[in-house]
């Protein structure tokens, strides 16, 4: 790894570059976190986004300097049925279940109503520490991912930490809008929810070494959030022309 401060028109791609894919990256953070987050009281869930995304950056960071240990984790430990498997596999295989877990169970609290109507989650089985430490193993496994791509892509350390130092700050000032925007349109709150299985599927898929483009799954992303803009502006002008329609 390098230190060194030498700017060349490569080395600016290379930042531009790494800056977006942690951008892209983050987004996946932030809904989860949002998520997460509105579980809690209306008071505490700023200070939750916040600290976690805090977290996240830091976590970042830190690996960043121990990048020389983070590639040894790709080293395989154990080997079952004539397959190899890495510390690093059993990151990703472990928080990619449980981001189907909490997507899945998001989603059918959604479907049964059971936060708003019946209160089967109620605050009370909610702590902020609980929060926090969730969102925190999902910070780990994110930023393993991330860190691994960044690494592959750049030597120099100072690259790559003032790339995700400044996602991250972009993350934290438009947090506070998506998580109100997830919020008060429930069908992107499920939509979200659907892409978090999609990412956890596909982390599950790279610990069992199968290799799934992220173009892809985030082409498909970006085609699904455009489709319900469009099912959502239908709504609002269908919602005008009946209003419109009922004055006398």
């Amino acid at each position: 790894m390098e230190f060194s401060l030498d700017l060349t028109p490569d080395l600016i791609a290379v930042f531009l570059t790494l800056f977006v894919l942690e951008i892209v990256l983050g987004v996946d953070n932030v809904i989860f976190i949002s998520i997460l987050a509105s579980k809690l009281p209306v008071e505490q869930q700023a200070k939750a986004r916040n600290l976690g995304l805090t977290l996240a950056m830091l976590i970042r960071v830190m690996l960043v300097f121990f990048a020389g240990w983070i590639i040894t984790l790709k080293d395989d430990v154990v080997v079952w049925f004539g397959m190899g498997f890495s510390v690093k596999d059993f990151i990703l295989i472990a928080g990619g279940l449980f981001l189907v877990y909490k997507a899945v169970t998001e989603i059918h609290h959604k479907l049964e109503g059971a936060e708003e109507e019946h209160g089967a989650v109620g605050p009370k089985t909610i702590t902020f520490a609980s929060v926090l430490t969730q969102i925190l193993l999902l910070d780990i496994v994110f930023s393993l991912d991330s860190v691994i791509t960044a690494v592959g892509m750049v030597e120099q350390v100072w690259v790559m930490v003032v790339a995700m130092v400044i996602a991250m700050g972009v993350m934290l000032v438009f947090a506070g809008p998506i998580s109100d925007f997830v919020d008060r349109h429930p069908t992107i709150k499920v939509l979200a929810l659907s892409f978090l299985i999609l990412i956890g599927v596909m982390l599950v898929a790279e610990g069992l070494g199968q290799h799934i483009n992220k173009g892809y799954i985030y082409f498909a992303m970006a085609f699904g959030v455009a489709m319900e803009f469009i099912n959502m502006k239908l709504r609002g002008s269908s919602h005008v022309a009946t209003a419109t329609a009922g004055k006398p």
